[in-house]
């Protein structure tokens, strides 16, 4: 071997020892992986690459990359992040939906196991009918689920406990409907229930209209109500309280890395989510996607996120599905 060659071997055998994630004076973030549990064209994908889009063109991060995992509603992917225990180029996108499919599947691992980076936006769900639905209000869509629940088909793209599955149950409650007998389909992502919608194989979908957005102008779905406190821009739709129906709901999304993170790390990803949250390209991609922003980290997001592993625990309970 000559003494060139050497040289080069033992050069690229010091970059590879260096890693890949941090930069040469360890600062900063530059190579990351951002998993998103579930499949493309959903809430969380669409979360996930905004933001990762957002941080390479700002330069926050390097070149990130994204990368679905799909199965029993985030599960698997939950279960792929717990067994990263200290990984340290590893972040995942997640929300509500994932809290309740742990418990569902019975999988052992907790959301609050995880490492907590951030939560980043809450968002309204809506109530999304195909073009051609006879349906034109919400409340003609409730006469027809009072009168005869069976013949009323609810899709969402989440599996029970998720957000898609919990805001149909609590507005079933809420107007006099037994929410066993809530007819509902767990599709894997707004995608599949987006195909699910335009195909008529069911009669209204549950989700946050963030990923419907091109769908909604273009008419091939309405949107017949909102689920939060306030109209949304854009949205020719009334809230549910404006309609008759006492609920508001909201869904959420925030980040998590792997378990036993070194501290310095954890505080370098809290730290680029934080950039994110202040750039002026996230703050339109709130108001574009119909998102509330919900910014919060550490140990603040920590505690929000015990609190929602025991709301879910209880309202599944009540529910008989745990």
């Amino acid at each position: 071997m000559t003494r060139r060659l050497v040289a080069i071997v033992a050069l690229l055998l010091l970059l590879a020892s260096c890693g890949v994630t941090r930069g040469d004076d360890g600062e900063g973030l530059h190579r990351i992986r951002m998993m998103v549990p579930n499949s493309p064209g959903g809430g969380y994908d669409l979360t996930a690459r905004t933001a990762v889009k957002i941080m390479e063109d700002t330069d926050i991060t390097g070149r990130v990359e994204v990368f679905n995992v799909i199965g029993a509603g985030g599960t698997v992917a939950m279960a792929r992040l717990m067994n990263e225990e200290g990984n340290d180029d590893l972040m995942m996108m997640m929300g509500l939906g994932v809290v309740g499919a742990v418990y569902t599947n019975g999988s052992s691992a907790r959301v609050s196991d995880a490492t907590p980076l951030a939560k980043v936006v809450e968002e309204q769900e809506g109530i999304l009918v195909p073009a051609d639905s006879p349906f034109q209000t919400v409340n003609d869509l409730i006469a027809a689920w009072k009168a005869d629940p069976s013949t009323v088909t609810i899709g969402g793209g989440s599996s029970p406990g998720g957000p898609d599955h919990l805001f149909p149950m609590e507005t079933a409650q809420a107007v006099g409907i037994d929410p066993t007998a809530v007819n509902y389909i767990a599709y894997d992502g707004g995608g599949d229930l987006l195909t699910a919608l335009l195909g008529n194989k069911i009669t209204a979908g549950t989700s946050g209209l963030g990923e419907y957005v091109d769908q909604i102008e273009a008419g091939q779905v309405r949107v017949l109500a909102v689920s939060g406190a306030e109209r949304l821009p854009g949205i020719d739709a009334p809230t549910l309280t404006e309609a008759g129906i006492d609920l508001e709901f909201t869904n959420w999304r925030g980040i998590l890395a792997p378990p036993g993170l070194d501290d310095k790390v954890k505080a370098e990803m809290i730290a680029a989510l934080t950039q994110l949250h202040g750039t002026d390209a996230w703050k339109e991609a709130l108001v574009t996607n119909g998102w509330i922003d919900a910014f919060s980290t550490g140990d603040e997001f920590e505690t929000f996120l015990q609190e929602q592993d025991k709301r879910v625990e209880s309202t599944l309970t009540e529910l008989g599905l745990v």
